[in-house]
């Protein structure tokens, strides 16, 4: 599959009620009730969302260390469109087709108005990652990216124990108790039996 392959859908969904999209044992990424979403597809099958609605993301960042903990949670108030790829299952039964009193609410006179913005940050992330991100048929991971306070994007990646999660003053990359953590406070590298703290 190539990535021209993807494209957004033209109906308006609207969330029936508060979904988990991803959860871990290092966090979770959720979106509330009455949020918006259309379908990014593939041929014909739904691969992923763009949201807009009340999200939430809570990833825990901290690195234990014999010296103590290093690092900080990741706790954001989602507001803006994101755009989310992987199984898409379970959040396709907590959604109905909007109606114009749900655009209404999220500030949108028309259907048109939503999509216009999900197009905006679909082809903002695709039109970038031709070749970073080729999503193949079986892709079984998880992603979200997050446009963020600087003009870039806050992506987090994961699947199964693997976890990434990049933003623009934080990379932290985690493989069940191998942890990396970038910050402004230095280089972490850390696995069950040490840690090398850098900077």
């Amino acid at each position: 599959m190539i990535w021209q392959e993807y494209r957004l859908d033209n109906v308006v969904w609207r969330v029936n009620d508060d979904l988990t999209l991803w959860r871990n044992e290092k966090g979770l990424v959720e979106i509330g009730k009455d949020a918006l979403a259309v379908a990014i597809k593939a041929g014909n099958q739904v691969r992923g969302y763009v949201f807009q609605g009340n999200g939430k993301l809570l990833l825990d960042t901290i690195v234990e260390t014999r010296a103590g903990a290093v690092g900080k949670s990741v706790k954001k108030e989602v507001k803006k469109p994101f755009l989310m790829i992987g199984d898409v299952q379970e959040i396709q039964r907590h959604l109905s087709v909007a109606d114009k009193n749900d655009l209404n609410n999220m500030g949108y006179e028309s259907e048109q108005g939503f999509i216009n913005n999900a197009e905006d940050l679909f082809y903002r992330f695709f039109k970038k990652r031709v070749r970073a991100f080729k999503f193949c048929n079986d892709y079984s991971g998880f992603t979200c990216a997050f446009p963020n306070e600087v003009g870039g994007w806050d992506f987090l990646i994961a699947k199964d124990t693997e976890l990434v999660y990049k933003a623009y003053d934080t990379v932290f990359i985690s493989n069940d108790d191998r942890i990396v953590l970038k910050s402004k406070d230095g280089v972490i590298l850390s696995n069950e039996d040490k840690s090398i703290v850098i900077g």
